[in-house]
């Protein structure tokens, strides 16, 4: 499958998710389907930007935990990004603050897998 084919089907059913997250009570709230699509390519965005930055934060103590909290760390991060785009997109809310950013991050990250191998992606 080329990139751009690829890049599709990731930002639509990243929205897709998106949607399916704020129809459960999570307090992920998302205005309409548009405001879907706009905030899985902010999330996309926002994930290519930081997540380097915070994995070479993040470095050192995974280092010195011997790697047994880089899953930790990484769904950190993965909150840190679902955060930082539900503050930069009008129309996407965490009613609960950093609580339904956790359950958001985390139930994403279910969805998007399930949708995946729906998919055969």
């Amino acid at each position: 499958m080329n990139d751009i084919v690829t890049f599709l089907i990731v930002w639509i059913v990243t929205s897709i998710s998106l949607l399916i997250i704020s129809k459960l009570p999570l307090g992920v709230e998302i205005d309409t389907p548009g405001k879907a699509f706009l905030s899985a390519a902010v999330l996309g965005i926002v994930t290519a930007v930081i997540r380097p930055i915070l994995r070479l934060v993040f470095a050192v103590p995974t280092l010195l935990t011997f790697d047994l909290l880089s899953g930790f760390f990484t769904f950190v991060i993965a909150v840190v990004c679902f955060s930082i785009a539900a503050w930069l997109v009008e129309g996407f809310r965490l009613r609960y603050g950093i609580w339904s950013a956790v359950l958001g991050a985390f139930t994403l990250t279910i969805i998007n897998n399930l949708l995946y191998k729906l998919l055969g992606v």
